[in-house]
């Protein structure tokens, strides 16, 4: 897996998987996260294509998606930014939350383990990971 960084931007590209999905969900977490301010300005098309030494259409693909989920903004003849609205990041990580929630559960379910068993697993990890004990 290839690290690069554009801009206020971090990939991790694994060639094996469809890029397009790596550039989109890495876009989509770091604006979730915080960790491109709202507002700011996104690497052009060519740039970020350039960098990542991929189809500018694969870019232009993200770019769309990005737009389409309200995470983003064209302005004419300026470029891509992030959205200036902390409501519909907010939402967003909101929604992103409950799909994974959801995938998480059905995971869980699939291993045929009961809503208190997968709640024990969670407090058991929780306590491991604030320096708890076992249980």
């Amino acid at each position: 897996m290839e690290e690069q960084q554009v801009g206020s931007l971090h990939f991790h590209i694994d060639f094996s998987q469809p890029l397009y999905e790596q550039i989109l969900d890495q876009a989509r977490s770091a604006i979730a996260k915080g960790e491109i301010a709202l507002g700011d300005k996104m690497p052009s098309v060519r740039e970020l294509a350039q960098e990542l030494r991929i189809n500018p259409n694969t870019v232009m693909r993200a770019y769309q998606e990005l737009e389409r989920d309200g995470l983003t903004e064209k302005r004419r003849g300026q470029g891509t930014y992030v959205t200036s609205s902390p409501e519909h990041v907010a939402s967003f990580r909101t929604a992103l939350a409950a799909r994974y929630i959801d995938s998480f559960m059905e995971q869980m379910e699939s291993l045929g383990l009961a809503w208190e068993d997968i709640e024990t697993y969670i407090r058991q990890k929780r306590d491991t990971e604030q320096g708890g004990s076992d249980l």
